[in-house]
């Protein structure tokens, strides 16, 4: 049942009695902080000599402490070596929970996010030593929710003035694939849905860079892109046995959640693929579609670098484009100013070829459709009468001064002679 008083740490009243080893205490249920300190005895002759000895002193935990830090603290420790972290990503990550909890927002906290802000230390340690984990991951071990994670992340990053780099897009690829359950046959993945994981992840690799060529990727969630390309990586390394599957069944398969924009990202990438296939002789004659077009990526990918660029060169006709625009982007191809020679942005208006910009970002592509606001009807018709004082305000030069101040008098002048009699 609650008891009085007010706790030391968050200053809730919401303070419970609680047995430990058979002592009553008071607990804050807010944050888990123990008010009251039991005693304890740790051996016979003491009990013999009823000396009571405190909690702290007979677990040698430091009093200035508070129990609801020093629980965090094992949560840290506890976490890393779940992870398999390296020794010194402990101590790192035990320093900025240390920092974290000396600001007294944190210490007044709700209990959930002092169970997140674990996470986030673990998280910081990791993405400054360039180890990959993500987000989701620890959320998973948590049971944490992902938004008030992040929140609690960015926060905390703020807070502690940290440099966090992000995760690079390699490493996120190798750390979410490896959590597929595809490399070993079991009971619920037959053997010819089972791949090398090597295999796989190099070719998903490549996918995800040409995403990223395209811009499919910028500005947009990873995940779902890195789960489309690694589902046609697994389908193209033996499409006669995986053609039949479905991206929804492929991520049951892997025991992942599908993303819900992953069907669109998969459609996008089938997209650019096509593309590059109609740069290729001994492609063109098969009339390839977005299904059989899986079977040749394995040829596409060997090319991609010139493919992509041949695509870009005709995908940007009849654009507005500009020509440093495309240099720019094939430099970050390792492509020089070669990439827009010769394309038809040379040719005259009248001669360039209609083709659709299929490598052009997906904004300029699908542009967002904007109800532009109706302006409102205006009321003035030119007709008003104005004032002398008004008018001031639209005289301009010198000569329009001495004008209307030749009206003003002689209106004067007409107003004032009395009318005959």
């Amino acid at each position: 049942m609650p008891g009085g008083g007010r706790c030391p740490d968050c200053g809730s009243t919401e303070l419970v009695e609680d047995s430990h080893y058979s002592q009553s205490q008071l607990v804050c249920s807010e944050c888990g902080c123990v008010v009251t300190e039991g005693v304890l005895t740790t051996t016979f002759s003491d009990e013999g000599n009823l000396r009571e000895v405190t909690y702290s002193r007979s677990t040698g935990e430091n009093e200035q402490v508070s129990r609801s830090q020093q629980r965090g603290l094992r949560r840290v420790r506890d976490l890393c070596r779940v992870l398999q972290l390296p020794p010194t990503f402990e101590d790192t990550a035990v320093a900025y929970y240390q920092q974290a909890y000396r600001h007294s927002g944190i210490r007044a906290a709700r209990l959930q996010k002092k169970e997140v802000l674990v996470g986030c230390c673990v998280l910081i340690t990791c993405r400054q030593r360039n180890w990959p984990l993500t987000m989701g991951t620890i959320c998973t071990l948590l049971y944490a929710d992902l938004d008030v994670f992040s929140g609690t992340y960015m926060q905390i990053v703020k807070l502690l003035g940290l440099d966090v780099p992000s995760l690079c897009l390699v490493d996120l690829v190798k750390t979410y694939c490896s959590s597929f359950k595809l490399f070993q046959a079991s009971p619920s993945v037959p053997a010819k849905y089972v791949e090398d994981k090597e295999k796989m992840l190099s070719r998903t690799l490549q996918l995800v860079e040409l995403a990223d060529e395209t811009w499919l990727v910028t500005g947009r969630h990873p995940l779902p892109v890195i789960t489309a390309a690694t589902f046609l990586a697994w389908q193209s390394l033996q499409p006669s046995d995986r053609l039949t599957c479905s991206l929804a069944r492929f991520c049951k398969l892997a025991n992942v959640d599908l993303p819900y924009p992953a069907s669109s990202r998969l459609q996008e990438l089938l997209a650019v693929l096509l593309r590059m296939a109609e740069q290729l002789a001994w492609l063109q004659v098969l009339k390839l579609d977005k299904r059989s077009v899986v079977k040749h990526i394995g040829d596409l990918l060997q090319h991609r670098h010139t493919l992509v660029r041949k695509a870009f060169r005709d995908g940007t006709a009849g654009t507005d484009i500009g020509e440093k625009e495309l240099q720019g982007r094939g430099q970050g191809q390792g492509q020089g100013t070669e990439a827009v020679e010769g394309s038809s942005l040379d040719l005259p208006e009248g001669k360039r070829p209609a083709s659709p910009a299929l490598l052009l970002p997906p904004c300029m592509l699908k542009p967002p459709k904007r109800i532009c606001p109706t302006p409102p009807v205006s009321t003035v018709t030119g007709d008003e009468n104005i004032s002398d004082s008004e008018i001031e305000q639209y005289l301009r030069t010198p000569q329009e001064v001495r004008d209307f101040q030749r009206a003003q008098a002689a209106r004067q002048a007409a107003t004032s002679v009395p009318n005959p009699p």
